[in-house]
């Protein structure tokens, strides 16, 4: 496929190259290519494919993967392929009679990324669907990947353990708290302002005789705390709360 270099548009700074060893269908070449893309890579090579290239059935199943298509990078050997590549990652599931360090995908790309930003060039490979990478070709990784599955499950297809590795690349840029709360204006209540809220609510519940039997009254009061502990609530929220036990205990017209 002939096209514009699109790379800039997602993936300006420098991003690891995904190496794809001996693939076998174009399909799988295509769904890889489309999940690199999902995570802002493009830059993808591929060793000795069974079927050649280009593939038809590759970017029909790209589906909108062009950039990485368009700048397919073909060798025969991985060798070659590796030649440029200062630091190179093996996807593997298998066991090996090798010593080698083993990384989760979320570790190898924070490797990759503190590698990048150091100068370096980052490959990762991916094995044919059929057996994965040979012995010979994990020898050349710096490191292995391997992606904590269901053991009496642990085949991934091609396009799956990409995903996944490609996933973490994104991931490990992103600063954004894994949770938080959109405060919208306001602040969390402080230790005072709990404190307060609970002896309100404790004192009007006293008055309407809540806390029964009374040897229950301190674990009572204890759940109470908890909860709010636990909510968290905002100062505007205990001041509403405050608000809220304060009409609750104004006797209303008509009332007996």
């Amino acid at each position: 496929m002939a096209g514009t270099d699109h790379r800039q548009t997602i993936a300006p700074e420098p991003v690891p190259v995904f190496v794809l060893v001996a693939p076998q269908m174009g399909e799988n070449i295509g769904a890889s290519a489309r999940a690199m893309w999902n995570f802002g890579l493009d830059r993808l090579r591929l060793v000795a494919p069974r079927d050649g290239w280009p593939n038809p059935r590759a970017e029909a199943t790209a589906s909108g993967a062009a950039p990485v298509l368009d700048h397919v990078r073909v060798t025969e050997t991985l060798a070659e392929a590796c030649a440029d590549l200062d630091l190179v990652f093996a996807t593997t599931a298998r066991p090996r009679d090798l010593v080698k360090l083993v990384l989760t995908p979320e570790r190898a790309m924070l490797e990759a990324r503190a590698a990048i930003a150091a100068g370096s060039r980052v490959g990762v490979l991916f094995g044919p669907e059929r057996a994965g990478l040979e012995t010979a070709d994990v020898v050349r990784a710096n490191a292995i990947v391997s992606v904590p599955v269901n053991p009496a499950f642990g085949s991934l297809n091609l396009a799956q353990c990409v995903l996944l590795v490609a996933q973490e690349w994104l991931r490990s840029a992103d600063a954004t708290p894994p949770a938080d709360y959109v405060l919208a204006g306001t602040r969390r209540a402080s230790g005072v302002e709990l404190d307060r809220l609970r002896d309100h609510l404790v004192a009007r519940l006293d008055a309407v005789g809540f806390f029964f039997p009374p040897h229950k009254r301190p674990s009572m009061i204890t759940h109470l705390e908890n909860l709010l502990s636990r909510a968290p609530l905002t100062e505007a929220d205990v001041r509403s709360i405050h608000g809220v036990m304060r009409a609750l205990a104004v006797k209303a017209p008509g009332r007996k």
